[in-house]
């Protein structure tokens, strides 16, 4: 397996493996990686889908790219999903994948049409003061010292930042910048979480800099995630012959790891409650989702708070990876990831408005009317004096197909869900969907008066509770993750969030699909390049707009040395057009 910065092969039909016709794949979990496994191993591959088994424990497709319910009990979201031009692999799978809502396209041709026609914006990226937009929200507000400290956490090379924080790396100079505030409620990181994972979103996305006010950069689905990007991957690969088998909890993967080499041998499982399995051969393939963002996720309701359940039990993918790991240190440590729940666990809420009041609120708020079916929010709208780090997310809407016109969903998600709240006074995890609305309500600028009638009778609104939703941001150093593909494996390959592939960042579609290629190309040696991780960190171009960025704008003077050294070079052409001089 190899990376390619051109396109030369983008287009490329790599040869067909040796043997592919009597090969098999079991691919373990049914989210993202999984199936865009089974997508590569059938497009790159050309393995008869039928001889390809997805074995899932849930009776749904997509894992974390959820999206159920219905419009008189509530619909039902854990997240969404930020994306951007940059998901080279993401869109690499896409662009084969029939789109199911429009004729004669691919799923990449329905959201770059999309996006073309109705570009993201946030107009109003924060708030505050009960409804009021930030009034510093057009300023990163770094100091020259947050500054130094963002490219000093940059330039450092990971093995010195294993086990590290964010705050063990970056003071409290950068974490009082609207830099932060709008960098953690975008991508859901807390102070305690890696620094490792810290350096590589900043590097990943110097891009992304130049759209932390306004998230012009972000790009969306027309709606939910499952709706919009599992459905259609499931569709065709079913389609296609791929076999879906549901309810299924693989309890363990048996690896020989004798002579040198690393062989998966057999799987076990549980199904209907019954002890079965399978025997894999030496030539047969083996891929595993190790560890999940949404595992142990629990719903509550309007008038029930979301429990929390940190159990690791027989069956879980957890255990699963634990199973797995015990029999080589090549296969990561499980626990430095769901060892601490406390650490890794926040909160989300759906609202599913029952009357025109809150949709109103909100066109009051964004200037933006909800039901022209066109960008809303434009991604998280962060509360800065919200004692649960509130942020709500209004997309597109319907955000369902099923919602009847007239219909808001709303999604909120608090990063401290375990303090009291401003309004309700009590942890967010402590909360029904009514006291969540309420406290919603409360920083939307929501009159006293009218608060609890509206959370009452305005909307449904149904808690989640998800302990190991930041799991994968947990401090850790090198080993702790397995390789995609371990040393001197033969049929065995990790997929997702909690699999070691360089320079990419978790907690992201792209590296779900990543890890999926790496893993395929790798065990079968196809003769096609992984795209390479997007490089902004290395254009000299991005370096400028986005330190012209964190700079708020300001100019180095005309006279200074930076001028006088770079006057009638291309260099001084470069820092005159990004405006740094």
């Amino acid at each position: 397996m190899r990376y390619a910065h051109s396109n030369f092969e983008s287009f490329v039909q790599p040869e067909k493996p040796t043997g592919i016709e009597t090969r098999s794949a079991w691919i373990v979990g049914g989210g993202l990686a999984g199936m865009a496994a089974a997508a590569f191993l059938i497009r790159d591959a050309r393995m008869p889908p039928s001889r390809i088994t997805i074995l899932e424990a849930s009776e749904a497709d997509g894992g974390a790219l959820d999206g159920t319910g219905n419009a008189r009990t509530g619909w039902l979201i854990r997240g969404g999903r930020e994306m951007e031009e940059q998901f080279q692999c993401l869109w690499d799978l896409y662009r084969s994948i029939p789109s199911l809502e429009v004729p004669d396209a691919s799923v990449l041709d329905e959201f770059y049409r999309l996006n073309r026609a109705d570009p993201s914006s946030s107009p109003v990226r924060a708030m505050c003061g009960h409804g009021q937009p930030l009034p510093d929200r057009d300023s990163l507000k770094l100091t020259g010292k947050a500054r130094r400290e963002i490219i000093s956490l940059i330039l450092t090379d990971e093995e010195k930042l294993g086990g590290r924080t964010i705050s063990d790396v970056l003071s409290e100079d950068f974490m009082r910048s609207n830099f932060w505030l709008f960098w953690r409620s975008m991508f859901a990181f807390e102070t305690w979480h890696s620094a490792i994972e810290m350096k590589r979103y900043l590097a990943r996305f110097v891009h992304q800099i130049l759209g932390l006010k306004d998230l012009h950069t972000l790009k969306f689905t027309r709606f939910n995630q499952q709706e919009s990007l599992s459905r259609p991957l499931a569709t065709w690969l079913a389609e296609k012959g791929v076999v879906f088998r549901h309810g299924v909890r693989v309890t363990n993967v048996r690896v020989d790891t004798s002579g040198g080499t690393k062989v998966a041998t057999r799987l076990d499982w549980l199904e209907d409650a019954k002890a079965g399995g399978v025997d894999i051969g030496r030539g047969d393939l083996v891929f595993v989702t190790n560890g999940s963002m949404v595992e142990n996720s629990r719903w509550g309701d309007h008038h029930t708070p979301a429990p929390v359940d940190a159990t690791i039990a027989e069956g879980s993918i957890w255990q699963l990876w634990r199973n797995i790991a015990d029999q080589d240190p090549a296969f990561g440590r499980p626990d430095v990831f769901c060892g601490d729940t406390t650490k890794s666990r926040w909160e989300s809420a759906t609202v599913t408005t029952l009357d025109a009041r809150i949709p109103a609120l909100v066109h009051k708020v964004t200037g933006r009317d909800p039901f022209s079916g066109r960008t809303v929010t434009g991604g998280p709208i962060t509360i800065q004096d919200s004692a649960w780090l509130m942020s709500w997310v209004v997309s597109r809407q319907p955000h369902f197909k099923g919602q009847p016109k007239g219909q808001m969903v709303a999604w909120l998600y608090g990063l401290f869900s375990d303090v009291p709240g401003n309004y309700v006074k009590k942890p967010m995890q402590d909360c029904t969907g009514e006291e969540i609305t309420r406290e919603w309500l409360f920083h939307m600028g929501v009159p006293a008066d009218q608060i609890d009638d509206m959370a009452a009778t305005g909307a449904v609104t149904h808690p989640c509770m998800m302990p190991f939703i930041t799991a994968q941001f947990m401090p850790r150093t090198v080993g702790d993750r397995p390789k995609v593909v371990p040393d001197g494996s033969v049929n065995l390959a990790f997929l997702g969030q909690f699999a070691e592939t360089p320079r990419d960042t978790v907690f992201t579609t792209e590296y779900s699909v990543r890890t999926a290629m790496e893993a395929v190309y790798t065990l079968l040696d196809i003769d096609r390049a992984v795209p390479e991780v997007f490089g902004s960190v290395y254009d000299i171009r991005m370096l400028l707009q986005a330190a012209a960025e964190l700079r708020d704008g300001r100019k180095v003077p005309a006279s200074g040395v930076v001028r006088h050294l770079s006057t009638g070079t291309e260099i001084g052409d470069l820092l005159e057009r990004y405006g740094l001089i």
